[in-house]
């Protein structure tokens, strides 16, 4: 279906006062919302290039120095922009490459635009590029989000406490933005614009020519892009969701819908995935949509309003007094940050959870909670816990580097939690055992599984 206008929904925002001006093309700076399909940042601009009856071109800057990301994560998100520039194509769109810092790349492009366009990113980093761009432009600049079902203003002026708070807020909203998003058709080509680009064809051979961190191998299993995780998402729906409720917690099952890669990288619409998800009669569809709506944005509520998101500042006060009074507590084992790294420690589970992230990029998302748990109680200290699994959150995981990532590690450590029962090492905060994962759920089967996964990529023997 055709429309001359999405609805805005409180969407978009402008990130300078530049006046109008001329220009030979209407630019969108794609960044969070790498992706052709549901875009709220690319249909606005094709609208107000239609409008303005100019060209619309889509800019990527491929920067060599993307905070923590290596190999692993270039050649995924690469994967995924292959996709895109050829459904842009097939649009009549023209998409630019550019090897370089945002910062300065996009200005260049920019320079010959009437308007640019951007989506929104969450993270100290991307909003940093945003306001350094807006500053550096001639032409006005609008920021479109599009990779939230609730825009984070819309939904909370403030750091949440909890998923209980958020949840109030935002329910009653989702009515309201919870909506298709209507693709446009541009009215005039831009594949006939030539400028300089980067050719992105072959993602493995150009990651390895990069400077970046080559120490973190690509996966095998998981092939980035919109069309993999549709792939992904078509499967889900027809095989796990029914359960999905029911065996969603049990790492001896595979009830998770792996979409998170996709959804960090913008290479899926967390809208098209609710709206899929909501269509269906499914009895998982609820826990489901709790998940990725209510959790998912408290996280992007958490890194958006906290400064201190990714350290342990950032955790909350009543947390780090009680950790501070259980600072000189024995520990019942102390592994440094190396031996952790390589799976060496005296617990099989927390290994075979560390092998799957290694080797995999992911972990079943009650074992990431075992896992952080367990990085507190093993450290000298929850000062020294927290880097040391933000560290490795980062390093490893494909959806690292993250809104979810950074909410992940900091409620290993009390955040959007409340204090509980007092014991040694955890003070107040929640804590975690072996004898509750036996209890819960078939932990052979977990380690068997782990098990053949162990050649798919790299080794922990290569991590050594």
């Amino acid at each position: 279906m055709l429309v001359k206008k999405n609805v805005d929904g409180g969407r978009r925002r402008s990130l300078n006062g530049n006046p109008d001006r001329r220009g030979n093309y209407i630019l969108y700076w794609m960044q969070q919302s790498q992706r052709e399909a549901w875009n709220d940042a690319l249909e606005y601009a094709v609208a107000e290039a239609n409008s303005r009856k100019k060209p619309i071109l889509v800019a990527f800057a491929l920067t060599e120095s993307f905070p923590e990301a290596n190999a692993r994560h270039y050649v995924f998100m690469l994967e995924g922009l292959v996709g895109v520039e050829e459904a842009l194509a097939k649009r009549g769109v023209g998409m630019v490459v550019r090897l370089g810092d945002p910062r300065v790349e996009i200005p260049k492009l920019a320079r010959d635009a009437a308007l640019l366009i951007c989506d929104k990113g969450y993270l100290r980093v991307q909003r940093q590029w945003r306001t350094a761009v807006a500053a550096n432009v001639n032409c006005p600049m609008v920021e479109v989000e599009g990779d939230v079902v609730i825009p984070v203003d819309s939904a909370s002026a403030k750091e949440e406490f909890s998923a209980a708070t958020l949840r109030r807020k935002i329910q009653p909203l989702v009515s309201d933005y919870l909506k298709p998003l209507y693709r446009i058709k541009p009215k005039s080509d831009s594949l006939g614009i030539k400028l300089d680009s980067f050719d992105i064809g072959r993602p493995r051979v150009l990651v390895s020519k990069l400077k970046i961190d080559q120490s973190v191998p690509p996966v095998n299993w998981l092939r980035g892009g919109t069309a993999q995780a549709r792939r992904k998402l078509k499967y889900f729906i027809a095989r796990r969701l029914d359960r999905f409720d029911e065996l969603r917690n049990d790492p001896s099952h595979n009830y998770q819908s792996q979409l998170s890669p996709y959804l960090h990288f913008g290479q899926i619409s967390p809208r098209e995935v609710a709206l899929a998800v909501a269509g269906t009669e499914s009895p998982g569809k609820n826990a489901f949509l709790e998940e990725l709506i209510v959790r998912r944005e408290l996280a992007i509520n958490f890194v958006y309003h906290n400064e201190h998101y990714d350290r342990y500042e950032g955790i909350p006060e009543w947390a780090r007094q009680t950790l501070a009074a259980h600072a000189r507590d024995k520990r019942a084992a102390h592994y440094s940050a190396r031996e952790l790294e390589e799976a060496r420690t005296h617990d099989p589970y927390w290994n075979a959870a560390q092998t799957e992230m290694v080797v995999r990029g992911k972990m079943h998302g009650y074992m990431r909670m075992y896992w952080g748990k367990k990085i507190l109680e093993w450290s000298k200290t929850p000062q020294e816990a927290f880097s040391t699994a933000l560290f490795l959150d980062n390093k490893y995981f494909l959806d690292g580097r993250d809104p979810n990532g950074y909410t992940g590690v900091a409620w290993c450590f009390g955040k959007h939690d409340h204090p509980w029962t007092e014991r040694k090492v955890f003070g107040k905060v929640r804590y975690m055992n072996d004898k509750g994962l036996r209890r819960k759920f078939d932990m052979d089967g977990y380690l068997a599984k782990v098990n053949t996964w162990k050649d798919e990529t790299t080794t922990l023997e290569a991590v050594r």
